[in-house]
């Protein structure tokens, strides 16, 4: 049988943990690091959202006729009412786009705004 045995000097001693150190140079060099990324997102978002400004020489108000709902006012109905000539489905349609109605639910004394063309 043979056996094995261990000395003391195949034992390393722990060593205590250091601390990890900046020096004023490294700290310069982690925040630069660091700031590096911000100024590109700062610098991109001043040159590409500058031309967006708003600005007062252009601006054009869209002003709609609207009808306001009584009872027993469906969108057909109204379709109807305000343009006799054309396919109710085509107005309903143009009328909930413009609204952002959902499902053509309606609520009496609502106001719907009517598109242009059916509203001269």
């Amino acid at each position: 049988m043979s056996t094995i045995t261990f000395s003391s000097a195949a034992v390393l001693p722990a060593r205590p943990a250091t601390r990890l150190r900046l020096t004023v140079r490294g700290r310069r060099l982690v925040l630069a690091v660091a700031a590096v990324p911000l100024a590109v997102g700062i610098a991109f978002a001043a040159l590409s959202g500058g031309s967006a400004m708003a600005s007062g020489e252009q601006t054009t108000t869209a002003s709609f006729a609207t009808v306001t709902v009584m009872p027993g006012d469906t969108l057909w109905s109204i379709a109807e009412s305000i343009a006799p000539g054309a396919d109710p489905r085509d107005v309903i349609g143009d009328i909930t786009r413009l609204n952002l109605l959902r499902g053509g639910s309606l609520q009496i004394g609502q106001e719907l705004a009517i598109p242009a063309q059916y509203s001269e």
